[in-house]
């Protein structure tokens, strides 16, 4: 079952309004604690008030024991609240009449403190002071100090009630905002994500048959998308190169397959022509077993390119030692070069490890060596030279032949690619041993290099990463 699909676009918004979201209940919540603290501060500093307020009706009794008395008279106080006032010598002066006393209320320590009350279904905020009064301060030493202890409490739904109306407020403002913003980033990561849509839609059109791809400008300059816009060009251009060589492959093995057959075939109708003798059917079997032959070599080298180009070098056999595979190509190949009158000059070469199988890395020297004899002069020498480096090693096999043409030389590693436009086989070659070549230095982690000048002479540069000897 397929996967439904992502949006990027609704993971995003998602994200920024719950982030909003988030923000807008942390807002919130921060003005709830914001407000309760300002308005239960102005609720205290009002009970102060009222409660001084009660001090001040406290007053002289005028008796002998100098006491004191509550005077209501002057008292204008809203009939919900509630007070209580106490002598020094416990005896309360008053109360309000709604009110039965302070009885089982729990304070702190402090000198004033507060206290919660539920009263007739009202939460109340009782507050305790302890003030004095003077009485009779014109007499000598200033008069009598007389302390009293107050209780004072208030309602607290009106705090309450203004507190939630300011909070409904932010509460409000905050989702008006959420229900503005919300449409606004929708709209704003659209068009943000423009350029990308644009390049997918682009890309989409890209097929086997249609290569081109032309990324919007809104792409290239956009930060985030460059790379990804550089990247598609990269591997839509190597693509483009890759289906390329296999139609060019095709084509070039198709070509080269079919002219081995038609000369094979050719060379069996020639003999079926009439009525030959021995020697003349000897001579034609000779020649198309020849015929035959170069066609299996053909097929041969086709399919060991194959096999190099789809395994890689950890799927390879354990590394092969250098010196061994050169001698041995070397003696390979010595018939060749008396044929050819050239002389090969190995150097003394370094008991090291390169990290190719030892078939491979044979197949390796035996196409670079019968190139530079194929293509050498009679009486020349053909020089290798191997040098190690750090963690590598250089290799050079250079002929003094009749070079190759600056114009061929960036084609030479291409399958089936000869300098001769004839494609003669002056040479006997298919044009693919230089192909191979490449793929197994480059499966090996290592580079390849041709300079040649015309009438002087070709050197070929190896660079091979050494490995483990075996």
């Amino acid at each position: 079952m397929l996967a439904a699909k992502q949006s990027i676009a609704f993971r995003l918004i998602a994200g920024v309004l719950a982030v909003e979201l988030f923000a807008s209940a942390a807002v919130i919540l921060l003005s709830l604690g914001y407000e309760r603290h300002v308005h239960f501060h102005t609720f205290d500093i009002m009970l102060h008030g009222r409660a001084d307020t009660v001090l001040g009706a406290v007053q002289d009794a005028e008796d002998a024991q100098d006491s004191l008395m509550l005077d209501r008279s002057d008292l204008h106080l809203p009939a919900e609240d509630l007070y209580e006032v106490w002598n020094e010598r416990g005896r309360l002066l008053g109360r309000s009449p709604n009110w039965s006393g302070a009885y089982g209320l729990v304070f702190g320590d402090r000198h004033d403190q507060f206290a919660a009350l539920t009263l007739h279904g009202l939460h109340y905020r009782i507050l305790r002071i302890h003030g004095s009064r003077i009485v009779d301060p014109g007499e000598q030493g200033g008069g009598k100090l007389r302390h009293v202890l107050i209780y004072y409490g208030a309602p607290t739904y009106h705090v309450w009630h203004a507190i939630n109306h300011a909070v409904t407020v932010y509460a409000i403002g905050a989702i008006l905002l959420l229900a503005v913003s919300g449409p606004l980033i929708a709209w704003l990561l659209h068009r943000g994500l423009l350029p990308l849509r644009q390049l997918a839609a682009l890309a989409s059109q890209v097929s086997v048959d249609s290569w081109e791809f032309s990324p919007p400008e809104s792409a290239r300059t956009t930060r985030e998308l460059a790379p990804l816009t550089h990247a598609l060009q990269n591997v839509l251009t190597r693509l483009e190169r890759s289906f390329e060589q296999q139609r060019t492959f095709v084509s070039d093995a198709a070509h080269e397959l079919k002219t081995a057959v038609a000369v094979v075939k050719s060379s069996v109708q020639l003999l079926a022509m009439k009525r030959r003798t021995p020697a003349d059917y000897q001579t034609g079997l000779e020649r198309c077993l020849a015929d035959t032959q170069r066609l299996e070599d053909l097929v041969g080298k086709m399919l060991a390119l194959a096999r190099v180009e789809s395994t890689s070098a950890e799927d390879s056999s354990p590394a092969a030692d250098l010196a061994v595979c050169l001698q041995q190509t070397v003696q390979r190949l010595e018939s060749l070069a008396c044929i050819r009158q050239v002389r090969v000059d190995l150097a003394s070469v370094p008991a090291v490890s390169v990290p190719l199988a030892h078939d491979d890395c044979c197949e390796l020297f035996s196409n670079l060596l019968h190139n530079a004899l194929q293509h050498s002069l009679p009486g020349a020498a053909v020089e290798i030279r191997a040098l190690t480096q750090v963690g590598a090693l250089d290799l050079t096999i250079q002929d003094h032949g009749d070079g190759i043409d600056p114009a061929v030389l960036p084609h030479v590693f291409e399958r089936f690619y000869r300098g001769d436009p004839s494609r003669a086989r002056s040479t006997g070659g298919a044009g693919l041993g230089l192909a191979i070549a490449r793929a197994l230095v480059e499966r090996a982690g290592g580079s390849i290099s041709i300079a040649s000048q015309p009438g002087t002479g070709t050197t070929v540069t190896l660079r091979l990463p050494l490995a483990p000897s075996p």
